[in-house]
């Protein structure tokens, strides 16, 4: 069976793309820009895609300078080269290839990975999207067009992993993505990291 695993909060124990706005960003743009679209997403007034871009759209920093950021930065969660050698997962990202890649090179680790692209300007941040497209299910642009065929197991964190999760046939889930599943009264397993998944699946 095929896995499929997010990036963020799920193979970096932080979110990068968190990270990143809140340490390029300044507070007093970017915090209530937070309120504002936290909120309309719950509302469901906006998508999650919506958001990002909006987001982004503050992100003025170089992609150089955001990327040695997050070299620095940036955590994975324990087991996560041996979990990549021994599957095979395809990491499913609402991220950027750009801020991605050098962290798995960072790690000696090379993973089949597919996400978006960041068009960095001076003038903010532009998203290319790939990974996250209309989705007839769910309403709005999402993961599961991206998802392999046949039968998958899904390993998530976040609001992005939602509908991709509900498609697949075994779960693992942390934060607000186990949350959702138990408000919806979708079976799951715990996520912690990647040696306890090793031995789940095993």
């Amino acid at each position: 069976m095929q896995i499929v695993i997010d990036w963020d909060g799920t193979v970096t124990e932080r979110d990068t793309l968190m990270l990143t706005l809140r340490h390029f960003v300044e507070p007093a743009v970017l915090e209530p820009l937070e309120a504002e679209l936290d909120a309309a997403l719950a509302d469901a007034t906006i998508t999650h895609r919506e958001v990002m871009e909006r987001e982004f759209a503050t992100l003025t920093a170089s992609l150089d300078e955001v990327v040695a950021f997050l070299l620095e930065r940036a955590c994975v969660r324990p087991g996560f080269a041996e979990f990549v050698e021994r599957f095979d997962p395809l990491i499913l990202s609402s991220s950027f290839y750009e801020t991605i890649e050098p962290v798995l090179s960072r790690e000696g680790v090379v993973a089949r990975l597919r996400a978006n692209h960041a068009e960095p300007s001076a003038d903010g941040w532009r998203i290319r999207w790939v990974s996250d497209s209309e989705c007839a299910t769910c309403g709005e642009p999402c993961k599961r067009a991206s998802l392999p065929d046949g039968p998958f197991v899904y390993v998530g964190d976040g609001y992005s992993d939602r509908c991709a999760a509900l498609a697949a046939e075994r779960v693992f889930a942390r934060d607000a993505l186990s949350v959702y599943l138990e408000g919806q009264g979708i079976a799951f397993e715990p996520f912690v990291d990647f040696r306890s998944l090793i031995s789940a699946l095993s």
